[in-house]
């Protein structure tokens, strides 16, 4: 994704076809322009020069291609071919609008003139693989390029040979960016979860340090003030998806969040609204394949030390209004106007467990709106409140949620019924009372407990609804039976929406070395196999939520575990045994008739794990025997 130098027009580059969007009107003005190539797109830039606004190039495979963009239609003005592996980035230099810079993992960095793409005008080597490479914006012959956890500095009169190393981290670096003021500053993210400000003068030292708990996928300085913008990669946390702006004046702490993408940000540009306006939107495209257009209100560009808009502005309005335009891969959706002013009580700083929503806008952009059978019809940040339906069988419940001003700090939410609810007095005060325990058990411990809350109540209305067709059955035996094993559980700590993020699915095979020279190995039951439509292994315990329906309602796989497993609380948690079913009996011939006692180990060994333990001292580079005969 890349924003042209106006900010009126973005492209999405993907293997089949172009998006090319109008930034002033996102979901109507989308041209879309098939792309015939077998290679996904690295890495495409536009042109930051008016003269040559329309231009931007392409990087695929081994190829950077020169486009040019006529408002109908995307033409080809010429390809860069140099390089012998993948070219991993490529950047326009800001003072000259024909010069481009490529760089790949064959070592290789590239300068380019594009009136001449026949060869390079440059070519500069290095050891290893160049992954990033980034013009100076101040100095028009100093560029910077990053080799694993190294960084290069070179200056085009000085030949082919670097003019400066730095040892910049310990593993891969993911960003580079230079100062938009200060010529010999350059911010560079990392792998090994931090972000460095560098005077490339004094090497030695970084002059700022910004610690992460994750990968730092991008870095880069904001085009007013002194501010920075950085972006994490989660490994476990699907949700934490948000980019933090800071103050490179006060990096003890991020100035504000940027929350509302539901998986991994890839790339993020500024856009400037008019020529005469000092007004900046942030364009963000995510792995969830939506586009969001984020404004900068005037308080956040003065935290970064930024000329004051007008000195009336509001600056206790720490969030800004945010206009998010998501556009799918079939169709663009309807625009989510997010805007909320947070009240004094709740901007105070409160205990909030780690990897939760710290604000009721924040719970709102990350809550799960896939909920089987749950809708959520509207939710008003700045009213606090929130109106989700829900419907099992003949039980249709609509209700609306009220948070507190002091939300979740130990202040839980109301609940009031709403037309057309279905449900009879005694169900109603049931549902409360469930809603009630379940909320009070998050906020307790400062926990957001809307999702929880939703789930809680759609599972009740299910054992409600499982509870009338057992009494309305005609006692058959096979019936009831039937009926109590494809009886949705409840369901009282299904569903964590932030929880159980970081703890890992259990490991059903595995390995493990002994200092006595075993191997010890351990597998699931051969019988067991994934439900169907489970395509890979769920990435933490939490994911368990998404097949819990599949594995009890599978009528022809009976379990080979209890559904549920007890907890010396009482609590009813979930079990592994949700992902996998017993698959259908493997008939073997034989070539004798086994005896009985032969039949009931083979059926024990498919009912239970397999445990193999394996002598390994023979290929151990030390001998016990050896030792033992030694004098």
């Amino acid at each position: 994704m890349a924003v042209d130098c106006t900010g009126q027009y973005t492209v999405i580059a993907g293997r089949k076809q172009l998006a090319l969007v109008d930034l002033d009107d996102p979901l109507e003005k989308v041209k879309r322009i098939p792309r015939q190539s077998k290679y996904d797109v690295s890495t495409v830039q536009w042109n930051p020069h008016l003269s040559h606004k329309n231009y931007f190039v392409l990087a695929s495979n081994q190829r950077a291609d020169i486009s040019y963009w006529d408002k109908d239609d995307v033409s080809n003005r010429g390809s860069l071919k140099g390089h012998t592996r993948v070219i991993s980035d490529v950047d326009w230099s800001v003072f000259d609008p024909n010069w481009v810079a490529t760089c790949s993992v064959d070592t290789y960095i590239y300068l380019w003139d594009i009136r001449d793409t026949r060869k390079p005008a440059l070519s500069l080597s290095a050891v290893a693989g160049a992954s990033q490479v980034k013009w100076n914006k101040v100095s028009s012959n100093l560029l910077a390029t990053s080799h694993d956890g190294d960084v290069r500095i070179w200056d085009q009169r000085k030949g082919t040979t670097p003019v400066q190393y730095i040892a910049a981290h310990l593993s891969k670096v993911h960003g580079l960016d230079w100062s938009p003021t200060q010529e010999y500053s350059l911010a560079t993210s990392s792998q090994d979860c931090h972000v460095k400000l560098w005077d490339v003068c004094n090497p030695r030292k970084p002059e700022h340090v910004i610690s992460s708990d994750s990968p730092v996928w991008r870095a880069r300085y904001t085009p007013f003030g002194e501010g920075l913008i950085t972006v994490v990669v989660p490994q476990l946390r699907r949700g934490d998806n948000s980019l933090l702006m800071w103050s490179i004046n006060d990096l003890s702490a991020p100035m504000h969040t940027f929350v509302g993408h539901q998986d991994v940000i890839l790339e993020f540009h500024w856009r400037k609204v008019l020529d005469d306006s000092k007004d900046f939107h942030l364009v963000t495209w995510s792995k969830d394949q939506s586009l969001r257009i984020w404004k900068i209100d005037q308080h956040l560009q003065k935290l970064c030390s930024a000329e004051s808009l007008n000195d009336s502005g509001n600056e206790a309005d720490v969030d800004s209004a945010v206009e998010a335009a998501s556009i799918t891969s079939r169709e663009a959706k309807e625009i989510a106007k997010l805007s909320a002013t947070v009240p004094p009580s709740r901007a105070a700083n409160t205990a909030v467990s780690p990897g939760q929503p710290k604000t009721l806008q924040q719970e709102f952009a990350l809550v799960n709106m896939q909920i089987d059978n749950v809708t959520i019809d509207s939710m008003d940040a700045s009213n606090s409140t929130c109106t989700v339906t829900a419907s099992s069988g003949k039980y249709v419940v609509k209700l609306l949620l009220k948070f507190p001003s002091t939300y979740p700090n130990n202040a839980a939410p109301t609940f009031t019924f709403m037309k057309p609810t279905s449900v009879d007095n005694s169900t109603k005060s049931k549902l409360l009372k469930v809603l009630r325990e379940n909320s009070l058990q998050h906020v307790k411990k400062n926990r957001t407990c809307l999702e929880p809350c939703l789930r809680q109540l759609i599972a009740t209305l299910d054992n409600i609804t499982s509870k009338d067709s057992d009494n309305s059955d005609n006692g058959s035996p096979y019936r009831q039976g039937l009926a109590q094993q494809t009886r949705q559980p409840p369901m009282s700590n299904y569903g964590y929406g932030f929880q159980d993020t970081t703890v890992p699915f259990p490991r059903t095979s595995g390995a493990r070395f002994s200092k006595t020279g075993a191997l010890v190995c351990f597998t699931r039951p051969p019988a067991l196999t994934k439900l169907p439509g489970a395509e890979v292994t769920p990435r933490s315990l939490s994911a368990l939520a998404a097949y819990i329906s599949q594995s009890i309602t599978v009528p022809s796989a009976p379990l080979i575990f209890p559904p549920v497993s007890r907890s010396p609380s009482k609590e009813e948690r979930l079990s592994i045994s949700h992902f996998y079913y017993t698959g259908e009996r493997v008939r073997t011939k034989y070539k004798k008739r086994p005896q009985k006692h032969d039949l009931s180990i083979a059926k024990m060994e498919r009912k239970c794990c397999s445990v193999l333990i394996y002598d390994i001292s023979c290929i151990q580079p030390i001998s016990r025997k050896l030792a033992e005969l030694y004098t």
